[in-house]
Parts: C-alpha cells; structure tokens; sequence
C-alpha cells in the first residue's frame, strides 16, 4: 500500500525521489511499460481491504474469473511490481539483448521507481504483494498473441526472496517469474508506455481509469464512453451515484496524466481528451514517416469498422523500430489486429 499523501488537498502524491537518476541507472532510464491486456480488463483489486470472493467478469466475448488466496486479490499497487518487470523487460528488448520470465529485483531501485519510501514497512509490503501476485490464479479467453488461453494461471508463477539475516533484516533483492501468459504478451510486444507521474496518483480508481483512457484513448483526439460502461471496466465494486460523484472530483482537479477528463451530466458520459503530452522517451524514440493517404483506405479494408487514425496511434506505439516499409507494416498491424479481434 502506498503511504497516503500528508497533504489532504495535493491530488498528486509528491516526487518522493526527484534526483533518483542520479544514483539508479538503468530503472532511472526505463520508460514505464505495462501489457494491454492488463490496462483493458480489471485483474486488480481497487479496494484497500483484502478482497477474498471470486470476481467475475465479461465484456463482450471477454470474460474473466479471477479467484484469490486467502491473502487476498492482488491489488492495483501491487501492480507496480509487474510494471517495474515489464519495464525493464522492454528496455533490454530494445538494447537488443536477450529476455527472460526471470526477473531479478533490487527492492530499493523497485521502491524509487514507483514513487514509495523506503521505509521497514514499504520492504514488508513488497512482500505481500508477491505473496498476493502469486496467490491470485485467473481463468479468461482473452487473447495473447496468436492464441486463446482458456486454463487458469497466475499473474507470476514463483517468488523468490533474499534478506539480512536476522529477525530485522532488510529484504536486499527477490526474484519473479512471470507466468507464460504475461511474458507472450510482452514478447508479442502487445505493450503501452505509461506517464511517470502514473504513480503518483494518489486513489486507485485513478490509476485504473487513467489505465483504460491510455488503453482506448490512445493517441486519438478525444474518446467517450457511459458512466456505466467506465464503471463496469474499472471493475470497482462502488455504486454508480458514488462512482459518478468520483468522476466529477477527477474532473474538477484536472490532474489525471496525458488527458483532460471532461464529465457530460446530460449524457452520463465521460470524456477524455489527449493533452498532447505523450511521448516515447529517449530510450524508445523512434521516427516513423508518415503514410501515404492510399494506405489509410487499404487499412480500413483490412480492418473493417475500426478508427483507423486510432489504430495508427496503437501501432506507432507498439512498433519497437522504424519498419522498412511503414504503409506496409501498418496495414499488416491491422490486418492481424482484425484477425485477432474481430469488428469493434
């Protein structure tokens, strides 16, 4: 659990480490990745009590179940950690080395990188949050890759700690092992960059709401959707009035990174729109020329009924260097987003 902000006004928690590049190299540089699917669908508990009941849930043809230890769900903090995996492994894709499920964890530089202190608790909460990750087995058909997965598995597969001996001794590193399911996504490179200040928002449901607009909203100009809708994919168990009264105070403090958040009270509709702000980063920029305006009508043929302009902004995001032929990569990108998907 990430420790409440002193300030009661603050919408943002504080830059706990501003001058952390300074002595963290590699987590310093990384840009902050998370898989899709994990942003589309609720897998995490909003709530800041142990959540023990099975949750279910559809969208569509997506449909998952998602049963806890007696520990608990994983929760949306505990997230980070697969945020810090996931983020390091794509960086080293990029440097063009070799990748595995087996991720290596210096607690300290995994605390700086999500914005925690590093506090005794922060270290035990570390621990938890593995125990809740690998506790946490889910059953879905949602796609990865090429293949529909209809078995259950974990958001990790193992864990692994090393601390000071002692009663009192500090937790110096552990290791993950990510599930299969979650390493074919990152392989698949079926990944979005997150804004930094991402953890620093101070409520879940802020997390997950900036999650689904990065998701959906993308690159695009603006993107709406119902209250009740939003409500359903953040997949908080509030009631609507109170989930409507949370969207308002989003809305009125403005503070929710790359979008502005707009509430239609005539409409029950939320709007997002793109401040503009997104950007690669240094470690991942790349410049991919602009496509020929035929490609846009031969895009929209290989992925009928699809905002094409919007899966333009997810593949420029998901392309990890400039293709040789862009018209063509894009227009095989839909054409395999469309075999994958279907029409919206």
């Amino acid at each position: 659990m990430v420790t409440d902000n002193t300030n009661p006004l603050a919408p943002l928690l504080p830059e706990r480490h501003p001058q952390h590049e300074l002595f963290i190299c590699d987590v310093g540089d990384a840009v902050l990745k998370d898989v899709m699917q994990h942003m589309e669908h609720p897998f995490y508990s909003l709530s800041k009590k142990p959540e023990t009941t099975v949750k279910r849930y559809r969208n569509g043809d997506n449909w998952l179940e998602i049963t806890p230890s007696v520990k608990g769900l994983a929760t949306i903090y505990d997230k980070d950690i697969l945020i810090y995996c996931i983020s390091q492994i794509m960086a080293t894709l990029k440097q063009g080395k070799k990748v595995s499920p087996r991720v290596r964890i210096n607690s300290r530089e995994l605390l700086i990188f999500a914005n925690r202190g590093t506090s005794g608790r922060e270290y035990q909460s570390l621990l938890d949050a593995l125990d809740r990750l690998e506790g946490t087995r889910i059953r879905t058909n949602i796609v990865s890759g090429d293949e529909e997965q209809i078995e259950g598995f974990g958001l990790i597969d193992a864990s692994s700690v090393r601390r000071k001996h002692g009663l009192d001794g500090r937790l110096l590193w552990c290791e993950v092992k990510l599930s299969d399911w979650v390493f074919n996504a990152i392989r698949n490179e079926e990944v979005l960059t997150l804004h930094r200040d991402y953890f620093r928002l101070r409520k879940p449901i802020e997390r997950r709401v900036y999650e689904i607009a990065r998701k959906h909203c993308g690159q695009q100009a603006t993107w709406r959707i119902t209250l009740a809708k939003l409500l359903m994919k953040t997949g908080s168990q509030s009631p609507q009035k109170r989930f409507r009264q949370m969207i308002k105070q989003l809305a009125q403090h403005d503070h929710l990174p790359d979008y502005e958040v707009v509430f239609d009270e005539a409409d029950d509709m939320v709007i997002f729109t793109n401040r503009n702000t997104m950007s690669p980063g240094p470690l991942f920029e790349t410049h991919i020329p602009s496509l020929h305006p035929d490609t846009y009508d031969r895009a929209r043929q290989a992925a009928p009924g699809w905002d094409i302009h919007g899966l333009e902004a997810e593949w420029r995001d998901w392309v990890m260097e400039p293709p040789r032929d862009a018209d063509r990569a894009f227009i095989g990108f839909c054409r395999k987003w469309f075999e994958k998907r279907g029409r919206p």
